[in-house]
């Protein structure tokens, strides 16, 4: 284990062997580099992605360092229920439990859509689906032993001044800002992961729910930032931005440590031990993100908009 002294990096990971996990978005960036490293160590991981052809194209890149990697695929895309739904059968087909479930994907549209369930695009994708996918595999999740459930935050929910309405969620009264609602769904997910973790304790189960967030990593998410961003971001020039940002497989450390350190608990949220950068340490979220009240009422409209109600009582 990492300690003061010691960073915890990926080289802390324990024995996977005979563990399921499932990686959303695991088909570049940090869900890619999260499911890599997971399976390096044993795990058999679930690339649940959007497009298969890119999931095929990950695994092959997986199996350059974890030979013998199994690598299922499921198709998954969090901007519809319908697939949701669809993953979440499947998942029920092949599989008995499911050990640790990492919820990494998200996106950012730099202008308002709308997903075919009515759902602002943004919101839906980041945390609507991640809820609704979460519930529905919630048994499987407490049929393994020790099973986890790690939902990929950001550092805006320690920011101040991030504007969370319940009742204008998919921006309809507000003026749509790319960054801003961007902001709003990180938050929604610490405050469902410190939630969740609420729900679970008095009810005899072993499945914990812990928070990370990434710092600023260098991956393929710089393109939904508008061209400027994107041009900055290129691979020949991002040394320029090494002072505040750091590489993929740093910025995965955060989602590994809460995955797999024997030492976590339920609750927590990890990040770098630095304001952006550096080894993965437990962090402090903000206020808005560990408010309870505010937690039980998005619960409450994100079991309302799914349809999807969570069953604790089946542990």
């Amino acid at each position: 284990m990492g300690s003061s002294t010691t960073p915890w990096t990926a080289d802390n990971i324990p024995d996977l062997h005979g563990r399921t996990a499932i990686v959303t978005g695991a088909s570049a960036g940090l869900g890619l580099e999260t499911a890599r490293r997971l399976a390096e160590h044993g795990a058999q991981v679930v690339l649940a992605c959007r497009n298969a052809e890119k999931a095929a194209a990950a695994a092959e890149v997986i199996r350059g360092s974890a030979p013998d990697a199994e690598l299922p695929f499921v198709e998954l895309d969090l901007a519809s229920q319908e697939s949701v739904r669809k993953a979440a059968v499947r998942l029920h087909d092949d599989f008995d439990r499911i050990d640790l479930l990492v919820n990494n994907a998200g996106t950012l549209n730099r202008e308002r859509s709308v997903t075919a369930d009515g759902f602002e695009t943004t919101f839906a994708t980041n945390h609507l689906g991640p809820f609704a996918f979460t519930g529905l595999v919630l048994d499987l999740l407490q049929a393994a032993p020790q099973g986890r459930v790690v939902t990929v935050s950001s550092g805006s929910p320690s920011q101040r001044g991030t504007s969370f309405e319940l009742d204008d969620l998919f921006y309809e009264r507000r003026k749509y800002k790319a960054l801003a609602v961007y902001a709003q769904s990180k938050l929604a997910n610490a405050l469902f992961a410190f939630e969740l973790q609420r729900r679970l304790n008095g009810t005899g189960s072993r499945l914990i729910s812990v928070g990370v967030h990434p710092g600023a990593a260098e991956s393929d998410f710089a393109q939904n930032l508008g061209p400027a961003v994107a041009f900055l971001s290129r691979p020949q020039i991002r040394w320029v931005f090494r002072v505040f940002m750091q590489t993929v497989e740093m910025g995965a450390l955060p989602a590994l440590r809460a995955a797999t350190d024997p030492g976590v608990r339920g609750g927590e949220f990890f990040g770098p031990s630095g304001v952006s950068k550096g080894y993965p340490v437990e962090n402090q979220a903000g206020e808005q993100a560990r408010d309870p009240e505010l937690a039980a009422k998005l619960w409450a409209e994100s079991e309302r908009l799914t349809e999807v109600t969570y069953r604790f009582e089946d542990a």
